[in-house]
């Protein structure tokens, strides 16, 4: 069963990586380095098998595996976040289950989509969700990004956050970010107990303006954007706003270059890791675009750098 962690969850859950050989193979031992290094590194707690680790690569058998794997690792150190995304009402739910079943904190999930042109009426997707909460005993996040090319305007939101009662948490991602955010605690109010940010926190200071509580970023650098929820959380906005400008060059670099490698990237440079290769047919880091995102992680001296050394 889930750890009994104190809510509402807030702060920084960044996303692990998943780690591969240079071959291809789960490199488990990786895995466990990476999730030690993220925790050591402040991280509030962690998501796993969303789509900055790579979901998309992975089979079934091996999101059993990672899944037990890194719920074991963690050992209740911090709360852990299962992502459970699936198009089926029914696979969803028995994927969330397991997850509950192992330790996991809380799932979250994209509204039901496949490919460029399927969806979900908003009817089908409230139907969704309904059966999601009724089935677990945990929270569930909606991951409302542009992946999934659904519209998810903030009042429907709300309304399942009113009316569902696992239905808690909320990772906004799309355009206009904060926004829609200050929408979302406007007309849900105390349903909304957790409203997050996400997009490698390249939104991170309007989103804690408008009241984002949360921010699911990449796992590379944890330690640095700990300092601007942290200060913001203190009530000290013009540190959070300093530090938001230090560490932005790198955040940006994720979001814009790097993407779903940067973690990696950084991880593989400071030896946390032993490779830092996708899966094909997903390309890897070209060499220009490692070589800046070094240089602008050297200028901060992140944690990843050295806590393997």
């Amino acid at each position: 069963m889930s750890q009994p962690f104190p809510r509402p969850f807030k702060g920084v859950f960044p996303v692990v990586p998943t780690t591969f050989t240079a071959e291809g193979g789960l490199d488990l031992d990786s895995q466990k380095r990476c999730v030690d290094f993220m925790i050591d590194a402040g991280s509030n707690g962690l998501c796993i098998l969303a789509n900055f680790s790579e979901q998309f690569v992975l089979g079934d058998d091996e999101r059993e595996v990672l899944t037990r794997s890194i719920l074991e690792h963690v050992a209740g150190r911090v709360p852990v976040i299962v992502t459970t995304t699936h198009f089926s009402s029914q696979i969803c739910i028995e994927r969330s289950r397991r997850a509950q079943a192992q330790g996991a904190s809380m799932v979250m999930v994209m509204p039901p989509y496949h490919g460029a042109t399927l969806r979900v009426s908003e009817s089908g997707i409230y139907e969704f969700y309904a059966r999601l909460s009724d089935a677990l005993d945990i929270p569930v996040m909606i991951q409302d990004a542009p992946m999934a090319g659904t519209p998810l305007p903030a009042a429907f939101l709300a309304r399942m956050a009113k009316e569902l009662k696992q239905i808690r948490y909320f990772k906004i991602e799309t355009a206009g970010a904060a926004s829609k955010l200050r929408e979302l605690i406007a007309l849900g109010g105390e349903a909304i107990e957790g409203p997050w940010d996400g997009e490698e926190a390249i939104t991170l200071l309007a989103d804690l303006d408008a009241g984002a509580t949360g921010a699911m970023t990449g796992g590379g650098f944890p330690d640095g954007i700990r300092r601007i929820v942290d200060a913001y959380a203190a009530g000290d906005r013009e540190t959070a706003v300093a530090e938001y400008g230090r560490w932005l060059p790198l955040i940006n670099y994720e979001n814009r270059q790097g993407g779903i490698l940067t973690a990696k990237a950084l991880m593989k440079e400071g030896g946390v890791i032993t490779s830092d290769a996708p899966r094909h047919p997903f390309p890897p880091m070209s060499a220009p675009v490692r070589a800046g995102l070094l240089d602008a992680a050297r200028r901060l001296d992140p944690l990843v750098l050295r806590w393997a050394r």
